[in-house]
């Protein structure tokens, strides 16, 4: 079974055999599907009225359990972006009724948000919808093969593991 990567592989192949294209190989291939994915998850999260930003924000705020809060600065280290891009998105998921700024009992100074029942039904919604899309990614992929390929990409990753350098 070939696809458009072996192709562009083989075109490189005979102007560049001096290279190894393994990384092409590799890289090829998840960018491409990267770009699926991402297609898949903007009509997932189409499906229930938020972009993926506002996924981000709102899945933080579920997987914080408990009383699903967290801290602005606790947002920004979950979702990787700047205070003044946390403040704008805040901002717009409360004017959006989907979160909520509460006064933090623990610092007068502070405030915590929280998702209102509204914003965990949406990102349940959002979440229950991306894991179909996913799923359906990974349908010709046997069980086995998955759990292999998962493993690769941890290791893959290790590297990179912590926070994002610009």
């Amino acid at each position: 079974m070939r696809d458009e990567v072996d192709e562009l592989v083989e075109a490189w192949g005979r102007e560049r055999s001096d290279l190894d294209l393994t990384p092409v190989e590799v890289f090829s291939r998840i960018g491409r599907l990267a770009r699926h994915l991402d297609l898949a998850r903007r009509r997932a999260f189409a499906e229930h009225a938020i972009e993926s930003w506002e996924f981000d924000v709102l899945a933080a705020l579920r997987r914080a359990g408990g009383d699903y809060q967290l801290s602005p600065g606790r947002l920004i280290k979950e979702t990787l972006v700047t205070s003044g891009t946390m403040t704008n998105r805040v901002d717009r998921l409360a004017a959006r009724g989907l979160v909520e700024r509460l006064p933090d009992p623990k610092d007068r100074r502070g405030v915590l948000v929280r998702l209102t029942p509204a914003g965990r039904s949406t990102v349940d919604g959002a979440f229950e919808a991306l894991l179909d899309a996913e799923r359906e990614l990974l349908v010709d992929l046997p069980e086995k093969d998955r759990t292999r390929l998962a493993t690769l990409l941890r290791t893959l990753m290790t590297p990179f593991n912590g926070p994002v350098a610009d």
